[in-house]
Parts: structure tokens; C-alpha cells; sequence
């Protein structure tokens, strides 16, 4: 186990973090190898399909990420505490919840799938390759939450490398099968979605295995279920709303991308292309965001306050100068990036794929303070802040598409990121400095 309340924190963030980056890329090779491969061998078409879609998966995705990071901060804190008989009762109540938050979201979902395409107004010629990509990934919808959920634990236990180690072997296993399913087997982009689950599969399976074997609290008794009702309902109280935040972060690049699916197969086409290269971005924030997750819940429990200003200080420091490369990076390789996906794009895809990235890479930076201070507020029992922050950014989102697309086009799909992100961080900024001051527990 890695202990966060000790040693300097700008090095403990870094070693923690760089795992955590490097399975948040492997997890988006998951989704680039099949846009990858179904662009070039299936065509603009199919690409179409799978990106007239993103935003479904993306959003449900995001609850999960968030729900099951909820889990993770309750037994960082008890971590910090070195309270062992309430991790253990913490990891009962998050396999519980983890199950029956399984089996709701697989049936609403994979029921609903149809009447979501119709209300994204999903384009006709797309519409059922559309259909089958979403529900079988919505299908499968227990592997990310089990992937996810035995991440989250473990890192929340300072073991940040095991997730990766075996994300990047069911990565690799995913680009085999997508080739094997789409190619010789000719399954289409459902063959695409099937890949991508069956690796999810594998890769929390064998999670599961390691974390067995390494971490003895993760050994379940059937004591450990014994009277946790007060448990199940603290990491309610923290993992919905964290969850529930996530996803109505979502709701507005739903909007955003059923905006940009009214427009026809080559905007879907050219951006999708820009946001698979954008989703670099925003999941190594979200590694960042682990990180000082975990930092913060286990210096909190633990009771010191200047650790987490430390801590809170190198976390920015750490996003802003990647968030910067990120930004020089995709601006140089813009072009290359959509040819990436997609054989032979027409100029209309390229405009398109070039107006979303030239617009919304330069405000990365807004991305980065957004992450580490909404992260470190609910890292410290504070759900209401960045609830509130949600809602603005979905206010924001859902204006600049309605309105100032009405006014500019596309271009209000591009401003609404930056305009949401920017709004958010104007109300969490004041919140933490405000917490952080009114902290008083002393150091130890």
C-alpha cells in the first residue's frame, strides 16, 4: 500500500499519477482502436455510426467513473484513518452497490437504446449500424463497472501500477479482436463493440485476481456484510452525486453532439475524429484527478491540512504543464489526426475537425483547475460546490448549442466547452480556498 500522508507530495502525486495516466490512455485505445479500424476498413459511414453514438456511452461511462471514484475516496479516508474494520466494510458496501447498480443501468439502458437514437436524431443511413454498436456496449455494461470499481479501490489502497499493467494486455487483446471480428468475421461495428467489452472483461477479471492476492482487506467474508446499512448509505451520499455529476456533464455534449448529428454523416464524421483526439485531454485530467483524489481523501482522514495545500499546489502545477503539451500537440498534428481515422477525409470533414480543435485546445488550462479543485472539494466531504459547478456547466453547455449556435452554427458547439469549464471553475475556485481556511483539524 502507498501511503500519501507521507513524503513530499509533489513526488508521492507523480509516482501515484503516472500509473494512472497510463491506464486512462490504454483505456481510450479502446475507443481509438475501434474508430480506427472501423473508419479505414469500414468507411466514413460506420465511423459516423460509432461517434452518432459516443456521447450515449460517453455519459453513462461517466457515471460509472464517477460512482465508483466515490467508493474510492470512502476507503481512502478510512485508509488515512487507519480504521482496517471500516475498509473492510467500506469494500463490502461498494461490491453490494457496484451489483445492483449493474443490473438497473444494463436493463433501462439496453431497453431505451432505440428511443435514444431517435431523441440524438440520429441520421438515417447511420441509424442502424448506430443501433448496434450502443447496445452492446451498453450490454456490457458490467465490465467498466467492475474494471472501474477494482481500479478505484486499489488506488484508493496506493496501488495505482496493478490497473494498469492489465489494461494495457487487454488493450493490446482489444486491437486483435477488433481485427478478427470486423475483418474475417464481417460483424460490422457490432464486432467493434464486442471487442471492446470482452477486453473490458478480461481486464477486471484478472484486476480482481492481483488485487486478491496482494491486499488481504480485499478478501471478502460474509461477516463483512454484517450491519453496513449506515455504510451502504455514506457511500450513497458521496458516490451518486459524484456519479450523478459526471453524467449531467454529459447531458450538454449530448446536446452538443445532437446538434452536430442534425448537420449530416460528414460534421458526425469530422467531429468525431476531433473528439477522440480531445478525450486525450480530458482523460489525463482525469488521471490528475485520481490522483489528488486519492491524495486528498487519505490526508483528510489522516488530518492535515497542509499536505493537501501541498499537494493541491503540485497537482496544478503537474496538469497545467501537461494540459500544455497536450494543447501544442494536437494544434501541430491536427491534420494527421483525422486522416488517422479516417481514409481520404473530404475538406468539409477536415473544416470541421479543425474548427472543434483550434477552438477548444487553447483553454485545456480551464480543464486542468476545473479537475484539481472539483476533485480535492469532494475529496473533502463536500458534495454541494461541485453539484452546483455541474449545473452551471450544463447551463453553459446547453446555451452556447441552443443559442449561440442559432447565432454563429457550428462554431457555438465549439465555445461551449471552454464557456462551461470557465463557469465551473469561477464558483469552485472560491469554495476550496474558503474549506481549506476553515479546516480545523491540526497536523500530525
Amino acid at each position: 500500500m502507498l501511503d500519501l500522508t507521507e513524503g513530499r507530495p509533489f513526488r508521492a502525486l507523480l509516482i501515484f499519477a503516472l500509473p494512472v495516466i497510463g491506464g486512462n490512455l490504454f483505456q481510450l485505445f479502446y475507443t481509438l482502436a475501434d474508430s480506427v479500424i472501423v473508419g479505414r476498413t469500414l468507411g466514413a459511414d460506420a465511423l459516423a455510426a460509432v461517434g452518432a453514438t459516443s456521447m450515449i456511452v460517453y455519459f453513462v461511462l461517466c457515471f460509472i467513473q464517477g460512482f465508483t471514484n466515490g467508493f474510492g475516496i470512502c476507503l481512502g479516508q478510512r485508509f488515512g484513518a487507519k480504521d482496517t474494520d471500516g475498509m473492510r466494510r467500506s469494500v463490502a458496501a461498494s461490491t453490494l452497490l457496484s451489483i445492483l447498480f449493474t443490473i438497473f443501468v444494463t436493463l433501462v439502458c439496453c431497453a431505451l437504446s432505440r428511443p435514444i437514437l431517435d431523441w440524438i436524431h440520429t441520421p438515417e443511413d447511420i441509424y442502424q449500424q448506430a443501433y448496434d454498436y450502443m447496445f452492446v456496449i451498453l450490454l456490457g455494461t458490467a465490465a467498466p463497472v467492475f474494471y472501474n470499481l477494482i481500479s478505484n479501490l486499489l488506488r484508493a489502497l496506493g496501488d495505482s501500477r496493478t490497473p494498469l499493467y492489465f489494461l494495457i494486455f487487454s488493450s493490446l487483446l482489444n486491437v486483435v479482436l477488433d481485427i478478427v471480428f470486423i475483418v474475417p468475421l464481417h460483424m460490422g461495428v457490432a464486432g467493434a463493440a464486442w471487442a471492446t467489452v470482452l477486453s473490458q472483461f478480461i481486464s477486471a477479471f484478472l484486476c480482481l485476481i492481483a488485487g486478491l492476492r496482494s491486499f488481504e482487506i480485499l478478501r471478502l467474508h460474509r461477516t463483512d456484510f454484517h450491519g453496513i446499512g449506515t455504510d451502504l448509505i455514506s457511500h450513497l451520499k458521496i458516490g451518486f452525486p459524484m456519479g450523478f455529476q459526471m453524467s449531467v456533464m454529459c447531458i450538454g455534449q449530448i446536446s452538443m453532439q445532437s446538434t452536430v448529428n442534425a448537420l449530416g454523416s460528414a460534421a458526425v464524421a469530422g467531429y468525431t475524429a476531433a473528439t477522440k483526439a480531445d478525450q486525450v485531454s480530458v482523460l489525463v485530467n482525469n488521471a490528475m484527478m485520481t490522483a489528488i483524489s486519492n491524495y486528498v481523501a487519505q490526508n483528510y482522514g489522516a488530518g492535515k491540512k497542509d499536505r493537501i495545500l501541498a499537494g493541491v499546489r503540485a497537482s496544478l502545477l503537474q496538469t497545467e504543464a501537461l494540459n500544455l503539451l497536450m494543447c501544442a500537440g494536437i494544434i501541430l498534428l491536427r491534420h494527421p489526426i483525422v486522416t488517422l481515422f479516417i481514409a481520404n477525409p473530404s475538406d468539409e470533414i477536415f473544416s470541421y475537425a479543425n474548427g472543434y480543435l483550434l477552438t477548444v485546445a487553447p483553454f485545456y488550462w480551464l480543464l486542468g483547475l476545473l479537475a484539481v479543485y472539483r476533485t480535492s472539494i469532494q475529496s473533502m466531504q463536500n458534495g454541494t460546490a461541485p453539484f452546483a459547478a455541474c449545473m452551471i456547466e450544463l447551463v453553459m453547455r446547453l446555451a452556447a448549442t441552443i443559442g449561440l449556435t442559432a447565432a454563429i452554427g457550428y462554431m457555438g458547439v465549439c465555445l461551449a466547452s471552454p464557456l462551461a469549464w470557465a463557469g465551473a471553475c469561477g464558483l469552485l475556485i472560491p469554495v476550496y480556498y474558503r474549506m481549506i481556511r476553515t479546516l480545523n483539524f491540526a497536523d500530525t
